[in-house]
């Protein structure tokens, strides 16, 4: 897994994942990048997973941990899209579909 922080402007950042997020690779990295971007108080916090394959319960704990952080910081957390079936299941299967707030693509999440 692969993630890295983009200042998009306007108080926005992108968080960007490729690959698998599991408790094998990038779980603790995301939820450590969603810890920094929530301590500056930005605007909003766009998290990518467009390009994750794969996600399991350490990748969802990790995203969890950031909605909190991103909660008591008073910063919007926006899960952006578009999600692979296997990642799209695993937020239904758990019954978080409704915890996060999701957008189609990107680009919709940095400008709304």
């Amino acid at each position: 897994m692969g993630s890295f922080l983009e200042a998009v402007g306007d108080g926005v950042v992108l968080v960007r994942v490729r690959g698998n997020l599991d408790g094998w690779a990038g779980s603790a990295e995301l939820a450590e990048a969603l810890t920094t971007v929530a301590d500056r108080r930005g605007r909003r916090t766009v998290v990518d997973l467009s390009s994750v394959d794969f996600a399991d319960s350490s990748g969802l704990h990790a995203l969890l941990h950031g909605l909190r952080k991103h909660d008591s910081a008073g910063v919007p957390l926006v899960v952006a899209g578009p999600l692979s079936v296997q990642v799209r299941r695993l937020f239904e299967v758990t019954g978080t579909l409704g915890a996060f707030r999701f957008v189609n693509d990107v680009a919709a999440a940095i400008t709304e």
